[in-house]
């Protein structure tokens, strides 16, 4: 483990990276996201337990952690959101969040820490479910909904800065010999992404309406919160073909998907 992170995008003012190496023990590998933008900051899935002294060892040699002005949760998940009293205790971040996750997140706030940090409700950013625009320093942050996916509020970031789609889950992968934060052979990697789609993703009819609205978008790097990240239009447009043709979820459903084990 290195907390050194992938630098996806950097000029002046605009500091996109990755951190992929902070889980250990039996935890799922997760990827969490920085975006600086000036003096803005946002952190992205941070994660749960096991990522957090990780996460804010590496992330304060780029930041000064009590500054941290945003915290953003694509979903619910513990591998998400789940440590998120630490954040809200040690840091002045705003959380985003979906509006239907938003009044969950006080859960995970123990009583003593609910009391330390005020009304947690005045640092909530809460998420309709069309998305929202939002400034970032002197850029902006678009929140693109992509409900079902498999979350059912679930969002994803989009930055034109650097023209990067944080998709969440959306091209998650597990497992895989290939090195590197980048796909390079599409083709192999789709066994490392096919159960996971089919299982955690509600159908292809979300999964289509998703992959053609993302390609309204000017994105050059996808990156998923799990597993490697596809870069450039072409490894990008294989992805959205893929997945907006793939059976899973209820598509997948029977009489004996429901059926009492004898």
């Amino acid at each position: 483990m290195s907390g050194k992170p992938t630098i996806l995008y950097s000029d002046a003012n605009h500091v996109c990276m990755a951190f992929n190496d902070l889980v250990e023990g039996e935890g799922v590998q997760s990827n969490q996201f920085l975006i600086k933008n000036g003096d803005t900051t946002m952190l992205l899935d941070p994660g749960g337990d096991l990522t957090y002294i990780p996460m804010s060892i590496a992330l304060s040699r780029y930041i000064k952690l009590r500054d941290l002005d945003y915290i953003f949760a694509s979903h619910q998940d513990p591998d998400i959101i789940a440590s998120i009293d630490r954040w809200v205790m040690n840091t002045k971040c705003d959380v985003v969040v979906s509006k239907l996750w938003g009044r969950f997140l006080p859960h995970l706030l123990s009583s003593h820490i609910g009391k330390s940090v005020g009304n947690f409700s005045d640092r909530l950013i809460e998420l309709s479910d069309k998305g929202k625009r939002m400034a970032f320093g002197d850029s902006q942050l678009v929140f693109v909904p992509a409900h079902f996916l498999h979350s059912v509020g679930n969002f994803q970031v989009y930055d034109p800065t650097s023209k990067i789609l944080f998709s969440g889950d959306m091209g998650a992968s597990i497992g895989g010999e290939e090195e590197g934060f980048f796909v390079t052979d599409f083709e192999t990697h789709i066994p490392l992404m096919k159960g996971f789609h089919q299982r955690y993703m509600c159908s292809s009819k979300a999964t289509k309406l998703w992959a053609d609205a993302v390609r309204n978008l000017d994105i050059d790097i996808l990156v998923p919160q799990h597993g490697r990240a596809f870069k450039g239009k072409e490894m990008i447009g294989l992805f959205l073909d893929w997945i907006g043709g793939l059976s899973c979820g209820i598509d997948l459903l029977d009489e004996r998907s429901y059926q009492a084990p004898k």
